[in-house]
């Protein structure tokens, strides 16, 4: 019983470190959140949408630029109310097309409607004016890698590097309603050096895209370290599709959020040895151990990092005893809910994950 309680609680500990992961720039409202949040002590944007709408689509990446500069705004909310999902607080409104774009001032739930142009630079213009604020628009995140001829070859041809390539042309609609969900596939895998996400203006140099026989846009193919004459990428587009495409071909273990996931650095034939060292007398620790470290020592590509850490936190196990491991998940847990780097993190994180198999086998 007592163990069970000790990993459900793990558990829950790991559980409660994901969902305070950092939430999108753009608040979502829905039914049941919405007067919670507005017509409180500040004012808030909220744009009434639908997932099918071709002007909304455009509007997307503008308004997550609008969601990421007003951010830190405490007296200004930037948010969205899917009209498929929450019809009712929709109709309340008035909303009879989309998207349409109201603001609520502090306190009231008495609503303007925005009639200005569908850019961030308008409307973080007409959120000022009527919040009262002073909020430049924030850059452009940059974790895309933009693609030239001059660079292609170097970066999409490297046989160390899985590449993810977007062909796109920047007048294409489907292509704008792309860019934010791509700029965050790239933040989600920017801590792994051999995942490059990158894009080419298909339009500006057509010989490439013509080489790699691009007819529409956005077209997306994957590069990976084995095949370079590249694969078409015929997943889903969400963010959640490109994340479980890219861990499934490049065999990373990230979330949506760019973090670890719990299933990172876990090496099966390890985790068997393991399972074997908890239950062994104190005599038999020791013949498991080399048998650890052998195995450890036979990994090659990123896994030989996991083998040595592996070797390192079973020394660790038989030398302090078989409450350390439990106590240590305890500690990592604690410490990642405090601001840290993401290279920490992981670092931390990869650790914890291993120890957990530890603990599941006392």
């Amino acid at each position: 019983m007592a163990k069970s309680q000790i990993w459900f609680g793990l558990a829950s500990l790991l559980a409660l470190i994901v969902v305070s992961a950092v939430a999108d720039d753009v608040v979502v409202l829905t039914d049941d959140s919405f007067e919670k949040e507005v017509g409180k002590d500040r004012g808030v944007l909220v744009e009434f949408y639908a997932p099918w709408c071709g002007h909304c689509k455009k509007l997307a990446p503008e308004y997550e630029k609008l969601g990421a500069s007003f951010k830190k705004a405490k007296s200004i909310l930037i948010a969205k109310v899917d009209c498929d999902e929450h019809k009712s607080v929709c109709t309340k409104y008035g909303v009879s097309g989309y998207p349409t774009i109201q603001w609520f001032p502090k306190g009231s739930l008495e609503p303007q409607k925005y009639e200005g142009a569908r850019n961030a630079e308008a409307l973080a213009e007409y959120v000022n004016k009527e919040g009262g604020t002073n909020v430049k628009l924030a850059a452009a995140p940059q974790n895309v890698v933009v693609l030239t001829p001059d660079n292609f070859d170097e970066i999409v041809l490297d046989q160390n590097k899985d590449v993810l390539v977007e062909f796109y042309a920047p007048w294409c609609g489907h292509c704008k309603s792309l860019a934010p969900v791509y700029e965050k596939v790239a933040t989600v895998f920017k801590q792994e050096e051999g995942v490059v996400i990158a894009n080419l203006d298909a339009d500006a140099h057509k010989s490439l895209g013509e080489k790699y026989g691009v007819s529409g846009f956005p077209t997306l193919k994957f590069f990976p370290k084995d095949n370079k004459a590249g694969q078409d990428y015929e997943g889903g587009r969400d963010l959640d599709d490109f994340v479980g495409f890219i861990n499934e071909k490049v065999g990373t273990s990230r979330d949506s959020q760019g973090q670890l996931t719990s299933k990172a650095g876990i090496v099966e034939s390890l985790d068997a040895l393991v399972k074997e060292l908890v239950a062994a007398s104190e005599e038999e620790k020791k013949t498991i151990l080399s048998r650890i470290e052998a195995e450890a020592s036979n990994l090659k590509g990123s896994t030989t990092r996991y083998g040595k850490l592996y070797s390192k936190l079973a020394k660790s196990y038989i030398e302090k005893g078989s409450g350390y491991a439990t106590k240590e998940v305890e500690r990592l847990g604690r410490v990642l809910r405090k601001s840290i780097s993401p290279v920490k993190a992981d670092e931390l994180t990869l650790k914890r994950n291993i120890l957990s198999t530890f603990v599941a086998s006392s």
